[in-house]
């Protein structure tokens, strides 16, 4: 993948951007989109009988259709634009969950799960008297897939789970997964945040029965994600918001409800931020899942045999990992790492990472995190590891 780096205007001046976890750098060709679709092209969508939309109205619909193929789904029914991921399981949590999830029920997530997928399931569990269990991992930052599979019960309604891990980059056997919760009668619900950057989606082959992603971590726009679930499924739950674009018809005596995708996106769309999810997904397309995950892995692995050399530094996670790498230096805080480091043009994330019960599993308050995208290369890896050495002599 050599000289794609021309094609991010945010990696000029020869930044070393390593946070791609965080949020991906924009290549020009979805900038441009983003600029037609707000400007030239810029027009309301679904509503309007002028010829300007009726076009901007047969693009957002084909970036649905894209999605869905870029996603292995069986329709474009069954797409639903969010915000992002964090919206998606709240839409799941509150139209499924509110609906399925009764007091004295089970909701079993991991130890290793984003906030994201935390909270909304707290607050479900909180509202209708359910309870969550937590499934441990194994010493090398797994899920415990056979910890789960002993500990799932009838009782357990939902099972989500994070595909990659953002903070250790544990790719997860969801089709076991899958299968060990719809055994006991479980739904299956896959945070797919960071796996849909560089893993090959076949939602059929997963065998989940919700997945959701976020644009922004796709190389996207921000403001715009996907929740996936099968027509049928949709088809049975409730509203999460009430407004335009999700009625059929509204009086005040009674309002009935379009049918999904519609019934799920109140208000008017995020229709530039749509335009330039399409254009991410080509993009990335065409390099191939495969590859992306091969190259992200090869800087992870060249970056954890360069760290394991500095004595100082614990690495965290598994040896093969989908393009993450966190670790920590004895006697240096993650934020003076990552200080020190961005004097060096060098971008890391240090801090909790939106995983505070994973920090307190490993016994520390942060991580440093390196995590690699479709641009980086082993320049990269090298300007990380001279700053660490840096680090090192700062702190002696």
């Amino acid at each position: 993948m050599n000289g794609i780096k021309t094609q991010f205007p945010g990696l000029a001046n020869n930044w070393h951007y390593l946070d791609t976890a965080a949020t991906a750098q924009k290549p020009q060709v979805v900038l441009d989109a983003m600029m037609r679709a707000g400007g030239v092209d810029y027009a309301t969508v679904h509503r309007g009988v002028y010829a300007r939309s009726a076009n901007m109205t047969v693009a957002f619909e084909a970036a649905r259709d894209r999605v869905a193929r870029f996603m292995g789904a069986a329709s474009s029914n069954e797409i639903v634009f969010v915000r992002g991921a964090t919206e998606g399981i709240n839409l799941v949590a509150q139209s499924w969950g509110t609906a399925n999830v009764k007091a004295g029920d089970r909701i079993m997530l991991s130890q290793l799960e984003h906030h994201s997928n935390i909270v909304p399931w707290q607050m479900l569990a909180e509202k209708v008297g359910a309870h969550i269990d937590v499934c441990p991992l194994t010493d090398d930052g797994q899920i415990d897939l056979d910890w789960l599979h002993a500990h799932l019960t009838p009782a357990h309604k939902m099972v989500a789970l994070a595909h990659v891990s953002n903070v250790l980059g544990s790719v997860l056997d969801a089709r076991r997964v899958a299968d060990a919760a719809h055994a006991v009668g479980a739904k299956f619900l896959l945070d797919g945040c960071q796996a849909a950057p560089r893993m090959h989606l076949n939602m059929a082959d997963l065998a989940c029965d919700f997945y959701v992603m976020s644009g922004h971590k796709l190389y996207g726009p921000t403001g715009i994600g996907v929740l996936w679930a099968h027509a049928d499924t949709l088809d049975a739950m409730p509203p999460y918001q009430g407004g335009g674009a999700m009625i059929d018809r509204v009086t005040f005596e009674k309002t009935t409800y379009a049918p999904a995708p519609s019934r799920f996106e109140a208000g008017t769309p995020m229709i530039i931020e749509v335009i330039g999810l399409h254009i991410a997904i080509d993009f990335i397309d065409s390099f191939g899942p495969d590859a992306i995950f091969a190259h992200e892995s090869a800087l992870a692995a060249q970056t954890r045999d360069a760290l394991r050399a500095i004595n100082s530094i614990t690495l965290y996670g598994p040896e093969q990992s989908a393009g993450i790498v966190s670790f920590s230096m004895e006697g240096v805080h993650p934020h003076d790492i990552g200080t020190i480091l961005d004097e060096e043009d060098v971008a890391i994330r240090a801090g909790h990472h939106c995983a505070q019960p994973l920090m307190d599993h490993l016994g520390v308050p942060a991580t440093a995190r390196a995590s690699f995208g479709i641009y980086n290369d082993e320049d990269d890896v090298a300007a990380l590891v001279r700053g660490l050495e840096r680090v090192k002599r700062i702190f002696g």
